[in-house]
């Protein structure tokens, strides 16, 4: 019987291990559940001190070689980039960027117009932007902060905004699914042209939708080139493939950088506060940026807090 319980116990963060180490994304549910393995981490250490509990040393010894692998992949998020800023852009011009997911335009408008005077981004990527929550926003004065604007707002989730302190282009939007994502281009003072993408692709919430999320991940630029920043909701933690391949091709998550990526994002409030935090919005910024600081925020009446990171441009 103890051998069956340790087994029990270790098995299941075993097979974890080795598919997040594997480098293949099963489809669903592995899409959606691979989001909790920082929680797989904690669950093969219990399983390991079980194991050795029950006195079965080649369960331990398996479950330990799981928590190497999962602790390997996630305790880096919770440490600070030591590490010299690339490029020396520790000393240059600021970039700071507030991105909010808006839960189909009810978020607390006079609360993100808090935010926004607070913070003062240069910077305001929304998602699950609708005509309603654009008019609201309007009436609140975001133009007064943030007078430059790219705007694709639609009804539903699929509708998203770059709001700007300074001179904007359009570019043309990532479509894919129902979502837009909108892309703009940035002149700031200092000289630079920056991208920035206000992300938000399909969630992996029920089979059949991972073409549609991947694809609107695949679909985001790769780094080189023009500046870029990527900001919003991504449906994504760094333990999913599509995510470790943007930040394989250029990108930095600031969370990650500060010490903050297992500080969750979602969910914040509504019918999904029984499941366990997730941090599946990021601002993920080019490798040649530096970065300066980063925050998890609260906004009401959203599933989504707003994240923040201050970046240094080289």
């Amino acid at each position: 019987m103890r051998t069956w319980v340790s087994w029990i116990a270790v098995t299941p963060f075993a097979l974890w291990a080795a598919v997040r180490a594997s480098g293949f994304e099963p489809d669903w549910p592995w899409v959606p559940v691979v989001a909790y393995t920082p929680y797989a981490a904690g669950a093969a250490a219990l399983g390991g001190l079980l194991a050795l509990a029950l006195r079965r040393p080649v369960a331990g010894v398996v479950a330990f070689l799981a928590l190497v692998v999962l602790g390997a992949a996630v305790l880096p998020r919770a440490l600070p980039d030591g590490g010299p800023p690339p490029g020396g852009a520790a000393g240059g011009p600021a970039l700071r960027v507030l991105a909010a997911n808006l839960l189909v335009g009810r978020a607390d408008t006079a609360e993100l117009m808090g935010l926004v005077r607070r913070l003062r981004p240069d910077v305001l990527a929304l998602q699950e932007f609708t005509p309603a929550a654009m008019e609201r926003l309007e009436e609140a004065g975001v133009r007064e902060a943030l007078p430059y604007a790219v705007t694709r707002a639609r009804e539903g989730v699929g509708g998203s905004a770059v709001y700007a302190r300074h001179p904007l282009t359009a570019g043309p939007a990532i479509e894919l699914g129902g979502f837009g994502q909108a892309r703009a281009f940035l002149r700031h003072p200092g000289g630079a042209r920056v991208e920035v993408v206000s992300v938000h692709p399909c969630a992996p919430k029920r089979y059949g939708r991972q073409p549609c999320w991947r694809g609107g991940l695949d679909a985001l630029p790769r780094g080189g080139g023009t500046l870029r920043v990527l900001a919003g909701d991504f449906n994504a933690t760094l333990d999913h493939l599509p995510m470790r391949a943007l930040l394989a091709a250029g990108y930095r998550d600031a969370a990650d950088v500060m010490g903050h990526g297992l500080t969750a994002t979602w969910p914040q409030e509504g019918s999904r506060e029984w499941l366990p935090g997730v941090a599946i919005d990021h601002v993920l910024a080019d490798r040649r940026m530096a970065v300066r600081d980063f925050a998890v925020l609260s906004l009401r009446r959203t599933d989504h807090r707003p994240v923040f990171a201050e970046l240094a441009l080289p």
